[in-house]
């Protein structure tokens, strides 16, 4: 159950259209290490996550995730919005109003639309959360090369806070690796998945989990 608040996190508020600009932008809406993927990649694997305080993790930082993708939309649309014909055709975002008009739609700077191949769950918990790790690293990345590229600090603002929370969450997805390794039952904990292996009474589950944790 959510609760939507009519604002968004973090105020968007840019003066100058620049469609150039969006079209970069928008891969951190629909492209392989943006907002909707990073809020898919959370939803989908906290079902499997064996603790009750991954759980909350992933869907605390999930939720998040869809208010930057509303951030990350908004961006776009202010810097597409009242354009006229010529100033479509000069900045080359002509191909995409072909499609799209001004819409907002999901695809990654490069025009490849998105596609759920962006992100994995893989139902083990270290296995998922070092994808977190790297997904946030990557976000983190992107908004650092999009900062390269934006000179008006109307733009700069909401992207560097979008920038910071990824550097939040990939701490908080850090001391969750933590946690997990601490509750894990193996001291080689990398080298079965927990959430189903325990599940498994058969003597040979018993005999590959003793097997492995002596390693």
């Amino acid at each position: 159950m959510f609760q939507y608040e009519k604002k968004l996190q973090y105020p968007v508020k840019i003066k100058n259209p620049n469609p150039k600009l969006a079209q970069v932008i928008i891969s951190q809406f629909g492209g392989p290490d943006g907002e909707l993927a990073a809020s898919m990649r959370y939803f989908s694997q906290r079902y499997a996550m064996p603790y009750a305080e991954l759980k909350g993790l992933l869907t605390d930082i999930a939720t998040e995730e869809l208010s930057h993708l509303e951030m990350v939309g908004a961006i776009v649309y202010q810097l597409t919005r009242n354009l006229t014909i010529d100033e479509i055709k000069k900045s080359g975002f002509d191909k995409y109003f072909v499609d799209h008009t001004t819409g907002i739609y999901p695809v990654a700077a490069s025009g490849a639309p998105f596609t759920a191949a962006y992100l994995q769950s893989k139902g083990d918990v270290i296995t998922d959360l070092h994808e977190d790790l790297a997904a946030e690293q990557k976000a983190r990345t992107t908004y650092d090369n999009i900062l390269r590229l934006v000179d008006d600090p109307d733009v700069r603002d909401p992207i560097k806070f979008l920038r910071q929370r990824e550097i939040v969450h990939y701490q908080r997805f850090g001391e969750g690796l933590q946690l997990a390794t601490d509750k894990l039952d193996s001291k080689n904990f990398y080298a079965f998945n927990p959430s189903f292996d325990k599940h498994c009474n058969k003597p040979e589950c018993k005999n590959n989990m003793n097997q492995r944790r002596y390693r």
